[in-house]
């Protein structure tokens, strides 16, 4: 009976692409919500579904705008990357203008933001496609060459797409990060683009989780010293954080 009803559930979900807890138990009336919780934490350990605050969304949902490796990224430290897009989320001020890069952390982030009158400039295809699904949210997506590992674009051009636009804030994940080496990823063409975005914003808000720490990209786009914010999650090493705060870098 459970396999049945785990079954189902991932029929629904590839059907309707994403459904919330109260959705789900409108579908199966007599089965708590705790139970429900467990049958999405068992389909997201087989990598049927990710699950996304306040329910789930089909794995192949994703993988309609995005390759098998992007999918496969938003899959692994789940928890963390919706702990820290609701952060960020919650940073957002109506009326803003802001730049959201192409990371899976991001596009968490691009689900959680609440559908206000906002500006926001994208590289990130996923993102852009989420962000389009909210009413009020101006969504201006860059070109350029397309980076298959995080579906997001990058030009050499972007420092001339940006000449005549405006944005005070950037919220930013990186791929890895060190002390010594800073944020850093994988494509020269993105960090060329992310260097772009952290002199033109005012406010660099920097999305972090604690699985990033200790690793190295080959391409260091901002320093430490450059950042306004670092938004983590839990396991954050606390000394660290001791770290960034004492450069007066605020640590959510």
């Amino acid at each position: 009976m459970k396999r049945e009803r785990i079954t189902e559930i991932a029929e629904l979900l590839d059907k309707r692409g994403k459904l919330s807890l109260e959705q789900l138990e409108e579908y199966f009336p007599n089965v708590s919500q705790m139970t429900l919780r467990r049958d999405l934490f068992q389909l997201e350990e087989e990598g049927k579904i990710i699950r996304v605050r306040g329910g789930a969304m089909s794995v192949r949902e994703v993988q309609k705008t995005s390759g098998e490796p992007y999918t496969k990224k938003t899959t692994i430290h789940t928890d963390e990357k919706i702990v820290i897009a609701q952060k960020a989320a919650g940073l957002i001020d109506e009326g803003a203008s802001l730049f959201i890069d192409g990371g899976t952390t991001a596009l968490y982030l691009a689900k959680e933001m609440p559908d206000f009158n906002c500006n926001v400039f994208t590289n990130g295809l996923a993102v852009a496609t989420e962000l389009a699904k909210k009413k009020n949210v101006v969504v201006n997506l860059l070109g350029g060459q397309l980076i298959k590992e995080n579906l997001s674009t990058a030009s050499a051009f972007s420092s001339m797409y940006f000449t005549d636009t405006n944005f005070e804030l950037a919220i930013i994940s990186a791929s890895a990060f060190t002390a010594e080496n800073g944020f850093s990823c994988s494509s020269q063409v993105e960090a060329e683009l992310l260097r772009v975005v952290c002199k033109k914003a005012k406010f660099i808000y920097m999305m972090l989780d604690s699985s990033k720490i200790g690793k190295i990209k080959p391409y260091t786009f901002a320093r430490t010293n450059e950042i306004n914010v670092l938004i983590t999650d839990q396991d954050f090493p606390e000394g660290l954080k001791k770290q960034f705060k004492d450069m007066d870098i605020v640590v959510i």
